[in-house]
């Protein structure tokens, strides 16, 4: 039976959060694997996040939160220690809860995108790719895709600062890969990356120049709803071979399930 008082409690974060798709897997695998264990969405305005946190940590019961969009970084400011990867990037879209209340924080962006990519045939070494949006996810995919063995990253973001602080950064962990901030033009590069919001609403400008690509270069998008977005309708138009966002969050909810222990396999070993 699920949802008794005994129940895990899991919480998906975004705003808005109509979009979230997480609380759906989660709930369906709980329920498969007859898991006395749910997860809900919540949102709230970011004036209000500071609240909202101090209520996420005193209700004791909330095992863990899965975080989106804008709240990836605020939640890694509140949490007692992370993982590399969540540190690098002092973002979070993942934290649980360990076994003194605190928080630990954890970043499965880049863990999710690179499984996904090779799944879907993909490849990365060697690769010249263009990389639009370093905020959160932005950040997690570029550490991720240098170690991968990209050769080259042209990075693009609305504020430039933020992305040429993280090019510094990436390059200087991963000095084989040649990153640098440009604009948001794929031309003569083999793959395209919108690591951006950009796409959630039809209203939305494409996040790159589609003009400028042709029917060699793989088109990625990180949005999962809509499944195709504009900029993935314009590449396959084009003749590119593209890559929606769904196989990243399915690589994240594995990467998740264990991170959570949702199956309460090592309670108490926090």
């Amino acid at each position: 039976m699920r949802g008794t008082g005994k129940a895990d409690v899991f919480v998906m974060l975004a705003h808005p959060v109509g979009h979230a798709k997480s609380p759906g897997i989660f709930n369906e695998i709980f329920e498969q694997r007859g898991l006395d264990s749910l997860m809900v969405p919540l949102s709230c305005r970011p004036e209000d996040f500071d609240a909202f946190w101090a209520g996420i940590t005193a209700a004791e019961n909330i095992r863990g939160v899965i975080v989106s969009v804008p709240y990836k970084t605020a939640v890694f400011q509140h949490c007692a220690a992370a993982h590399d990867r969540a540190a690098r990037v002092k973002s979070a879209n993942s934290v649980r809860r360990q076994a003194d209340g605190t928080w630990y924080a954890d970043n499965f962006d880049g863990v999710g995108f690179i499984d996904g990519l090779k799944a879907g045939g993909h490849h990365i070494e060697g690769k010249s790719i263009l990389q639009v949006g370093a905020g959160g996810a932005g950040a997690s995919l570029a550490y991720c895709l240098a170690e991968a063995g990209a050769r080259e990253i042209r990075l693009h973001d609305v504020d430039e600062a933020r992305a040429s602080e993280l090019a510094g950064l990436v390059a200087k962990a991963f000095p084989a890969c040649r990153i640098a901030v440009g604009p948001a033009d794929p031309s003569g590069l083999d793959m395209a990356i919108n690591a951006t919001p950009m796409g959630l609403r039809a209203s939305d400008p494409l996040p790159l120049d589609v003009s400028r690509l042709t029917p060699e270069m793989t088109v990625v998008d990180i949005i999962m709803e809509p499944a195709e977005t504009a900029l993935l309708r314009a590449a396959r138009e084009t003749g590119c071979r593209i890559q929606p966002g769904r196989p990243m969050m399915d690589f994240q909810v594995q990467a998740m399930s264990e991170f959570f222990d949702i199956d309460r396999a090592r309670r108490g070993h926090d």
